[in-house]
């Protein structure tokens, strides 16, 4: 029944897309499908692309939402680059949500501390981060002390630390409420443990979302354009909005990295599709 519906929603999204004309159709699309659950993109799915490039990109996905990771703006800059950095994303109109995946696995002060001053001075609220059982205590001391949001990425079967939602919220559960989980659905999907039961189990622990879809839930390398899959995209956004999810929601596009724009284009399609299906 789901993929009737995915099918039914996508081709009606598509339709309505194809029908407009001009550099005013992603923007009409948007405006036809907006919603209170908010669609941004990880920049890992332009990864190939330079800094102008995703830039340009996002904006033709007319979402302002990015989540930036550091291919677009490197740790090793110098605060003048961040701020310069930062100020481009702005002029373009685009708003950081946040950043990462950030590998904080180092449990000293000076390491973690550095990643917290790239995300401040870099206008992350947020942080996407990899990090241990050891190193949360000290993380959360650096969230206390700088406002900033951490999210721990499961990565699934193949990370020793955390590789399901799970996992990370028996070591978030009692910390600082700015310390939560950003949940792959892919990953998730690919440790055997159920996706909705785990976003349902999150709950206002799920400060963030990575959503892919695949053909094979337990396969990595099965990804494909959202609404091509076995995912259930549909049943996800109807827990978040259960919910009442006040995160990002961000595409991350893992395939066809040398041209991603297409697979991301039909992938956002389908999810405004789906949501404004959602809406009645």
């Amino acid at each position: 029944m789901h993929c009737a519906f995915n099918r039914r929603r996508f081709i009606t999204a598509a339709g309505a897309f194809l029908s407009l004309k001009g550099a005013n159709a992603f923007s009409a699309l948007n405006s036809v499908h907006s919603s209170d659950i908010k669609l941004g993109v990880a920049s890992y799915s332009l990864r190939k692309l330079s800094r102008a490039q995703a830039i340009a990109a996002v904006k033709e996905l007319k979402t302002p939402y990015l989540n930036i990771k550091e291919f677009h703006l490197l740790y090793k800059s110098t605060p003048q680059e961040l701020a310069d950095g930062r100020k481009e994303f702005e002029a373009a109109g685009l708003k950081i949500v946040g950043g990462g995946t950030i590998s904080l696995k180092e449990d000293t002060d000076a390491d973690i501390r550095k990643y917290f001053e790239y995300a401040k001075l870099s206008g992350m609220p947020l942080i996407v981060i990899a990090p241990t059982q050891q190193t949360m205590p000290r993380i959360e001391r650096f969230v206390k002390e700088y406002n900033i949001k951490a999210a721990i990425h499961n990565h699934g079967p193949e990370d020793k630390f955390f590789p399901a939602p799970q996992d990370a919220l028996k070591v978030v559960k009692s910390m600082d409420p700015r310390v939560g989980l950003c949940i792959d659905v892919g990953h998730t999907a690919r440790t055997g443990v159920d996706v909705l039961q785990s976003i349902a189990e999150a709950g206002r622990r799920l400060l963030d979302m990575h959503l892919k879809d695949l053909r094979s839930l337990s396969d990595k390398d099965s990804q494909c354009r959202v609404g091509e899959g076995v995912m259930p995209v549909v049943a996800i956004f109807k827990q978040l909005k259960k919910m009442k999810y006040q995160g990002m929601v961000n595409l991350e596009y893992e395939i066809e990295a040398e041209n991603p724009l297409p697979g991301m284009i039909q992938s956002f399609a389908y999810m405004r599709g789906v949501l404004d299906g959602l809406r009645g």
